[in-house]
């Protein structure tokens, strides 16, 4: 990690960005939240693109809502259940907002599971843009979307819009630590030992993760896994059936069927587009 530009550089590991030879990404710069937005921000992304042809950058998007503010829209996205897809053309930016699972409810309002797989426009979001915020986003980013000076004033915007919502609530903080944990614990695959960590039952369980992921914790589990499968192919691991195992399938065929009806494509031909 370091600083540039008054933000604090960061380089997490790439589990979400469904990369590979034939699906290249565009320069993405990656900043951690001030401390004291902890609770509510993951982290920043900002990447930046000149593009000769359109290009479809796809994603498995983590548990957590975003916002992003771009050279032509400005949006708060629900969590989206499958792949998620954007397509890039000619020359744009894009300040991204990653939040903590705790943020999503707190700063639209109300359940997010209302805009599961969707977005609203950024301005539709009560208490979060009175136009100002884009405003001062544009005229930060369109004169040099590559300089990261640009990049923290940017994100200084952002970040005194968020620190209104502060402090998270207890269930918030619940929520950031099942999907912290979960993350942490590969050996995970069962619902009830999630609810066991955390004190709920499984009911209980359900209710919090539907009303501030929009999901359900079965879901979570399958996108912990998935996520987790990305990571290892990206980093060179090449025997399917062992991958399988590892994250506690049954056998090779049902990682494939997971795989396959979520990001299209088996993980056989993933694997093979990943760089040698």
């Amino acid at each position: 990690m370091s600083d540039t530009g008054g933000v604090r550089v960061v380089d997490p590991v790439d589990r979400a960005h469904l990369t590979g030879v034939t699906r290249p990404s565009p320069p993405i710069h990656r900043y951690a939240a001030s401390a004291e937005l902890a609770d509510l921000v993951e982290r920043f992304w900002i990447p930046v693109w000149s593009l000769a042809e359109p290009s479809t950058q796809s994603t498995l998007q983590h548990p957590v809502c975003l916002i992003v503010v771009s050279n032509t829209y400005a949006r708060f996205y629900g969590v989206g259940r499958g792949r998620s897809s954007v397509t890039l053309e000619g020359d744009g930016w894009a300040v991204g907002t990653m939040f903590t699972p705790a943020a999503g409810r707190l700063v639209l309002g109300r359940s997010v599971a209302e805009v599961t797989d969707t977005y609203v426009d950024l301005g539709e979001v009560e208490g979060l843009d009175d136009g100002s915020l884009v405003a001062e986003v544009h005229e930060t980013m369109d004169a040099d979307p590559h300089d990261p000076a640009a990049h923290a004033v940017a994100i200084a915007s952002v970040e005194r819009r968020l620190a209104a919502y502060l402090p998270v609530d207890e269930p918030g903080l619940l929520i950031n630590e099942v999907v912290t944990w979960l993350r942490d614990h590969p050996e995970v695959t069962r619902v009830d030992e999630l609810a066991s960590h955390v004190g709920l039952s499984e009911r209980s369980l359900q209710r919090l993760v539907e009303q501030r992921v929009g999901m359900s914790p079965k879901w979570l589990i399958q996108r912990r896994r998935l996520h987790d499968a990305v990571e290892a192919m990206k980093a060179g691991e090449s025997s399917l059936a062992d991958m399988a195992a590892r994250l506690g399938y049954a056998d090779q065929a049902h990682f494939t069927h997971d795989f396959r009806t979520v990001t299209g494509m088996t993980p056989g031909e993933y694997l093979g587009d990943q760089p040698r």
